[in-house]
């Protein structure tokens, strides 16, 4: 059964930059969505403010998954909720 999830890249203090839904059969589907945006949105040449993390919410708006710029390299694989 697939499930809308949104996912929001934020940036300092929490202040959303990007926003996106997208349909996935799983929560990991969905992660790997947005790693990628978050990645994308991390490159040298973007302009705009700053991005900290990205955050997955289910279609209830509870957050299920984030992942910051802290977590790389940790070897935590982010928080899920």
């Amino acid at each position: 059964m697939r499930e809308t999830f949104h996912i929001e890249i934020v940036g300092p203090e929490g202040a959303p930059v990007q926003r996106a839904s997208y349909r996935a059969g799983s929560l990991d589907a969905a992660r790997e969505r947005a790693l990628r945006l978050f990645a994308r949105a991390r490159v040298p040449q973007r302009g705009g403010p700053p991005v900290e993390a990205v955050l997955i919410l289910d279609g209830a708006g509870t957050e299920v998954f984030r992942w910051s710029i802290w977590d790389e390299g940790t070897g935590q694989g982010g928080r899920r909720r």
